[in-house]
């Protein structure tokens, strides 16, 4: 292999047939990636990567992300030979029971896996949001002769993941911002699962990322031109103003005499005979497995060696930065700490009771109150910023001349946003936020389920949440879209009932930073609930749940979100009126709420109380699990429909006087 020495020949053997055993062992898998990009992989990490196997949380590390995740065994194989807390015996547990060697890489999972990959295009797109976070970070800790965030951003990724669409919009948006820390390099190795690329994927890939504005070098020979691709990772580390992608021509299987360069080396094992023949071929007793040579052990565990040293080295400089510079320092620390490193109470707005505002508007005006001092919230929308409300006064576009800007105008990118905002949050020093409108959430599904599994602090934050959006039509009310994003696991889902709930939703989220949040907040002006009048509201926010209008021995439960809370108010005081006592609950994080006790849930939903109404502008799924069999919902059945809000809701049927007799029916069973 060219620009290969022997014992580095041998280094990049012990990477395959580590992969190849791995897969074999485990009896699925996916051996051809690896076998492909060994080389590749080998000499980025030997020879460039900056990055200290003792501390794989380093925060002037570079970042390397397997947006091809499939191949995790390339991954695993390079963080046990270089030094990772990732003993052999982990890789011979690959895809197994309680293993730190997933099938796909997970972050959290395995020390030095920077991010989750495997769903294609999402690896990428992350990597986008790295390069982000570290231009912010640079621009704004930076001293002269004090670089404290001074890395790149390398990716390897294949074909798939450049097909995929989320790619295309976070390299699209990379581009336009001038990336130039972000080197990617495709695995252009012409094969996909069903067979030849050419039989869906003939468009000029090299012309495409040169039209989006990247630096494109492409290398082709045999696959294995280890020296071309030194000399173009160098070219693209001194780059200025645009991303790298080096389009390395690499062949599926490598090495193996029947499935080179085809479809089944992608995703099987390939055979303990056909291994066999690999390793002969190379000079490896063919009957042994998960070989790792004394000299390839010694020779990668420099590795240790020379990240002990820029550790060190770091750490020095790091220390007299914040002899120079304690107040930035610490901002630093404390985010790295999780702390978010002011007062929120005493910076969050007080709302006039009486003035109706919008949940999306007392969002915006909790974000004009806080971010002034929180630099390290990123902001942003795809491309609905005046009616998301997350812009906040002074704040600066994040563009390729502005990296220290804080806004980031994503463009109509929904799936892209939320995926490049997943690479910002696992930076773990900045928290992002981006924008758009709830029915788009399923645009975003992918990242936002990737970003629940890796317990990223992402913030979805979307707008225009019911049949309340009104005279935009069925197209654009997510009747759906709330009960498909409470089912996704760590994920929490906030539904407001007023500005005051939004403020304190926004404190809780800026103040936990172990599992992303979504929001669902609404275009119409809400009646703001006086905190003096319901003061549970402030105590028992944070739970989830909690009772707005306390009843002893209440004859009914009126259970609500959002701006149907309204609706339970005005039904419980018509029903008071009847005589009847109507306990109202506002539940706006359901997720929250089953993490409390059995005690506290049996205060907020007394089990003798069988009666029970669930009030929502959107489908009954997961109501019942509250509701019981007595219980009655009043809600969306059906999608929405093209009318002033006040119309829409009156037609559907949801409003208090369907609340009132659903009261009634459910206490007549």
């Amino acid at each position: 292999m060219s620009g290969l020495n022997k014992l580095d020949n041998r280094c990049v053997q012990t990477i395959r047939f580590l992969s190849m055993d791995g897969v074999q062992k485990a009896k699925s898998g996916h051996p051809g990636m690896p076998m492909g990009m060994a080389a590749a992989a080998y000499s980025l990490w030997d020879r460039h990567l900056k990055f200290d196997p003792k501390n794989p949380k380093w925060i002037n590390r570079d970042r390397f992300v397997l947006s091809a995740g499939h191949g995790s065994m390339l991954i695993y194989s390079l963080l046990h030979l270089f030094g990772y807390d990732l003993p052999l015996d982990e890789l011979k547990q690959f895809r197994q029971w309680g293993s730190k060697t997933p099938g796909h890489p997970e972050y959290g999972h395995t020390p030095g896996v920077e991010v989750t990959t495997g769903p294609l295009g999402q690896g990428i797109s992350n990597a986008v949001g790295m390069a982000i976070a570290q231009k912010y970070l640079a621009a704004r800790y930076n001293k002269d002769g004090m670089n404290i965030f001074d890395y790149h951003i390398y990716s390897i990724c294949g074909d798939g993941c450049l097909q995929e669409g989320v790619s295309g919009e976070a390299s699209s948006l990379a581009g336009h911002l001038g990336l130039d820390n972000l080197i990617v390099i495709y695995d252009d190795n012409h094969i996909t699962i069903d067979g030849e690329t050419e039989l869906s994927f003939t468009e000029d890939v090299a012309k495409r990322y040169e039209a989006y504005g990247w630096n494109v070098i492409s290398i082709e020979g045999n696959g294995h031109d280890i020296e071309s691709l030194d000399k173009a990772i160098k070219k693209a580390q001194s780059q200025t103003q645009k991303p790298t992608l080096i389009k390395f021509r690499s062949h599926i299987g490598y090495g193996s005499p029947n499935f080179q360069d085809t479809h089944t080396a992608h995703g099987a094992p390939l055979g303990e005979d056909e291994i066999k023949l690999i390793k002969k071929a190379d000079g490896w007793d063919p009957e042994k497995s998960f070989v790792v040579p004394e000299e390839v052990s010694a020779h990668c565990a420099k590795a240790k060696e020379r990240g002990a040293k820029l550790y060190s080295e770091y750490q020095a400089l790091f220390d007299k930065y914040a002899k120079a510079y304690p107040e930035l320092a610490k901002e630093i620390t404390d985010a790295l700490n999780g702390k978010p490193g002011v007062d929120i109470d005493s910076l969050l707005p007080k709302f006039d009771v009486s003035k109706p505002v919008a949940t999306r508007s007392a969002s915006g005006a909790v974000l004009n109150a806080l971010m002034p001092s929180m630099p390290l919230v990123l902001g942003g929308s795809a491309d609905l910023t005046p009616s998301n409300n997350t812009h906040f006064k002074g704040a600066e576009d994040f563009q390729k001349d502005n990296p220290s800007g804080r806004y980031i105008r994503y463009g109509v990118r929904e799936h892209g946003m939320a995926a490049v905002m997943n690479g910002i949050a696992a930076n773990g020093i900045l928290r992002p936020y981006g924008g758009t409108f709830l029915v788009f959430a399923d645009y975003m599904r992918g990242a936002i389920r990737v970003a629940a599994l890796s317990k990223y602090p992402t913030i979805f934050l979307f707008t225009h949440d019911s049949i309340g959006v009104g005279e935009d039509g069925p197209t654009h009310q997510p009747v759906e879209t709330l009960a498909s994003l409470r089912i996704i696991p760590n994920l929490l889902t906030f539904r407001p009932a007023d500005a005051n709930e939004t403020a304190l939703m926004w404190k809780y989220m800026l103040t936990h930073n172990d599992a992303p949040a979504a929001t669902a907040l609404t275009r119409q002006n809400l009646p703001i609930l006086d905190p003096a009048k319901y003061p549970n509201m402030t105590k028992h926010f944070d739970k989830g749940a909690y009772v707005l209008i306390e009843e002893k021995n209440a004859d009914v439960l009126l259970l609500a979100t959002g701006s149907e809370v309204q609706l339970a108010i005005a039904a419980h005081e018509k029903l008071a009126a009847e005589g009847i006592k109507a306990q109202v609950v506002s539940m706006p994080c359901w997720a929250l709420f089953e993490k409390q006790d059995a005690a506290y849930k049996e205060s907020v939903l007394p089990a003798a109380v069988k009666a029970r109404v669930g009030v929502e502008a959107a489908l009954d799924a997961g109501w019942w699990k509250y509701l019981g069999t007595n219980g009655e919902f009043v809600g969306m059945s059906s999608f929405g429909a093209s009318a002033p809000a006040g119309t829409c809701f009156e037609k559907f049927g949801i409003t208090t006087d369907a609340v009132i007799v659903a009261a009634k029916k459910s206490m007549a069973k």
